[in-house]
């Protein structure tokens, strides 16, 4: 897994988007509030080891799309939204899954992907932007993390599971495992919970008006796939909520914020030609 993240690493110095001028400070606040400054480091050292364990598997299952340019091209957009993220201790690393499932995952610790399907459904960078922010919504807010209680054995006052998933013994490595199960059940089969899907959509918006993206970009994209019914959307109908409900609520959510005004950007002619490189 160490050669598949350093290849998926990209400067954070060639980021595509800057932040946009004269939008509403206080989503701007809730979002900097977001910022953990309680964890413990074994903790943290903890959900990048689970949470790369759980990527090698997704990658197990799907493999990687081998576009050298469009992965690096996901990788910049990814990155441009990380600075926003509240999330310093992590490096974050974005790859495409080699599948026609339209979807996209988040692992612990910063691992991100959109599936091949998914782009193909997209119009431009602003709605790849969407996606991306809502995994990494995921991230931000520890969904997974929080869900299976993973933490480390120092510094921590773990209990049951967390006790013993980052120790050395053959009983650790075994809640390890299951532990790693539970996370893939929940990305494939049974979801997170509904108010963590909700609350990932509505960071989505606010990380990308914070990196200069059209904060409708993640409504416009689910308008488009609620007409898209059938074996690419099984999963993502499976494991999220209706797409009416999401729209609905993102609608609210960035009317509400005030983020709907401000001068953003879709760079669509950047996502058609990248589309197009091989």
């Amino acid at each position: 897994m160490k050669s598949v993240a350093c290849a998926l690493v990209v400067s954070a110095a060639l980021l595509i988007a800057s932040p946009a001028n004269g939008a509403d400070a206080n989503w701007r606040q809730r979002m900097s509030a977001k910022e953990d400054g309680g964890a413990a480091a074994s903790d943290v050292a903890e959900e990048i080891r689970f949470g790369r364990e759980v990527a090698a598997r997704i990658i197990g299952r799907f493999g990687l799309y081998e576009n050298p340019p469009l992965v690096k091209y996901v990788n910049l957009v990814g990155q441009a939204l990380v600075t926003s993220a509240n999330r310093p201790e992590l490096d974050f690393h974005f790859a495409i899954l080699n599948t026609d499932e339209i979807n996209a995952y988040a692992a612990p610790g910063g691992y991100i992907f959109v599936t091949r399907g998914a782009l193909q459904k997209m119009q431009d960078e602003a709605e790849l932007a969407g996606v991306l922010a809502h995994e990494l919504g995921h991230v931000i807010e520890k969904h997974v993390v929080k869900e299976l209680n993973i933490r480390g054995t120092e510094d921590s006052a773990a209990s049951g599971l967390a006790r013993v998933i980052g120790g050395k013994t053959d009983t650790a490595r075994v809640a390890f495992a299951q532990a790693v199960d539970k996370a893939l059940d929940i990305l494939f089969q049974d979801g997170l919970k509904r108010e963590d899907e909700t609350q990932a959509d509505r960071d989505a918006a606010v990380l990308c008006a914070l990196s200069g993206y059209d904060p409708t970009g993640l409504t416009r994209y689910f308008e488009r796939l609620n007409s898209v019914k059938g074996k690419q959307t099984e999963v993502l109908d499976k494991t999220h909520p209706p797409l009416k409900t999401r729209i609905a609520r993102l609608k609210d959510a960035v009317a509400l914020e005030g983020i709907d005004s401000g001068d953003y950007r879709n760079n669509k002619k950047r996502f058609v030609e990248s589309m197009n490189k091989k």
